[in-house]
């Protein structure tokens, strides 16, 4: 039997959460070994397991896995999540690509005070709700048909 993935990041969400959800959606049980001390992640630097000396970081199929999206297209692929085609891949990228580009309007929040986190904030929320999520929910809709199709389910 495989070893169960075992995810290497702080205690928090951060850009390890989409990496659990996408180990989720397939199914797989993981193991996470959290990051509480500095001396912990020094660690995985001075062994060479960092190779940008950046969580996150996967170990998986006898292989430690880093950079975000690169850990996200191994699992996708792997398990069968990663569309059928070049252009259903790229589709994936590309709603990928502009949640990361949302996701890094908001990891700057918690080192942020007064009216410069208010400003972010304001920033944040305009974008989400003219810009990302129409484009979600729209891409949502056409799946929730599609589906509905292959079900023969009618409306």
């Amino acid at each position: 039997m495989a070893q169960k993935p075992k995810l290497y990041y702080f205690n928090g969400r951060g850009k390890m959460e989409s990496v659990r959800w996408l180990l989720g959606a397939a199914g797989v049980e993981f193991d996470e070994e959290f990051l509480e001390t500095k001396e912990q992640y020094n660690k995985l630097i001075e062994v060479g397991s960092l190779l940008f000396q950046q969580v996150p970081m996967v170990e998986m199929d006898g292989m430690k896995i880093v950079q975000t999206r690169a850990i996200l297209n191994y699992i996708a692929a792997k398990y069968n999540l990663y569309g059928k085609d070049m252009k259903d891949r790229l589709f994936i990228d590309m709603y990928v690509e502009g949640t990361t580009d949302l996701m890094l309007a908001v990891i700057p929040l918690p080192f942020q005070q007064g009216d410069a986190k208010a400003k972010q904030i304001d920033l944040i929320k305009n974008r989400a709700v003219n810009r990302y999520f129409p484009v979600y929910e729209k891409v949502c809709k056409i799946f929730v048909l599609f589906m509905l199709y292959r079900c023969n389910l009618k409306l």
